[in-house]
């Protein structure tokens, strides 16, 4: 499979990233766990490339797209969809005791969901500001922007959407929803334009925007949970492999795999080893591994990605 073939695991529901990188990490791996379902991309090329795949995915309707899709090998038993997130993968129970030889956690939101204006996900005029991937979910993007606090709100700005200027924006926002409450795409974009002037575009809306989606789904909380459950379901030798699009995501990854490859994670300066005393497993990439400029060209939404993977011991 090469960079220009890529495009055939494309669906109209979603578009998968570095699809050749991913099933050439887990080339000969029996068993995977695919976190993170989306359209199918990656678990059917995965299953065509001889792995059985139990996949998860807190998206209802990416279950049943997904499901048509591959339907010939859920039939065949090679490919199981469950509802539900992979940062409670310890609560499944059709996952109890299961361990596997791979496992994929790609993190970003799929075509389907950003293109879809009443998911919320998008900027574009009109959009409800929902936000929410599971939607048995309480709270949407417009519970979270009408009721917190500034304190609150800038910190999400600063912290998920490395705004400097975050406490402007939740002034901003807090001033607004005083006269009207935020409901539609177009009272978030105008707001932004409000504290930081009409001079903002679409790169600036798209990382704001992003910062309210991953505070709506606790997605570093979630993911910092997830990290050590999907690497204890790991076969001895087995892989796991994130793809991560925001900056805090990828930092989190980053660290946690390194440590991870640590013998020793004592203090500096203390005298003995009162640790774990040994590695958990190794690195696999050194750094992250992006797109192809080829890939990126073709799928713009690929741009941010980084693919990070690390093998526990045998």
């Amino acid at each position: 499979m090469t960079d220009a073939s890529a495009g055939r695991w494309d669906s109209s529901y979603h578009a998968p990233v570095m699809v050749e990188q991913v099933v050439a990490l887990f080339s000969g791996a029996k068993e995977i766990l695919d976190c993170t379902l989306g359209g199918g991309g990656h678990s059917e090329a995965l299953l065509s490339s001889g792995s059985s795949v139990v996949a998860l995915d807190r998206d209802e309707t990416a279950i049943l797209e997904a499901r048509k899709r591959l339907a010939s090998s859920e039939t065949s038993g090679r490919f199981l969809a469950i509802r539900g997130n992979f940062a409670e993968i310890d609560r499944l129970p059709k996952l109890r005791d299961r361990s596997f030889n791979g496992i994929l956690a790609d993190l970003g939101v799929s075509s389907h969901q950003i293109d879809a204006d009443e998911r919320g996900f998008s900027f574009r005029p009109g959009a409800l500001l929902d936000m929410r991937m599971d939607r048995r979910s309480t709270t949407t993007a417009a519970d979270l922007l009408n009721s917190l606090d500034e304190a609150d709100l800038s910190q999400i700005f600063r912290d998920y959407g490395d705004e400097p200027r975050a406490n402007r924006l939740a002034r901003e926002i807090v001033r607004r929803r005083e006269r009207r409450p935020m409901h539609v795409s177009d009272d978030l974009v105008d707001a932004i334009r409000g504290a930081f002037g009409a001079r903002m575009g679409p790169g600036d809306f798209a990382r704001l925007f992003q910062a309210v989606r991953i505070a709506v789904n606790d997605e570093l909380h979630a993911l910092e949970r997830a990290l050590p459950l999907l690497r204890d379901r790991l076969k001895p030798s087995g892989i796991l492999a994130v793809i991560a699009y925001h900056s805090g995501e990828d930092r989190l990854v980053k660290h946690t795999m390194r440590e991870w490859s640590l013998a020793c994670i004592c203090p500096p300066k203390q005298l003995q080893c009162t640790c774990r005393g040994h590695a958990l497993g190794e690195l696999i990439t050194k750094r992250a591994i992006i797109a192809s400029d080829e890939e990126r060209t073709i799928n713009p939404r690929s741009r941010s990605a980084r693919l990070r993977a690390w093998r526990t011991a045998a």
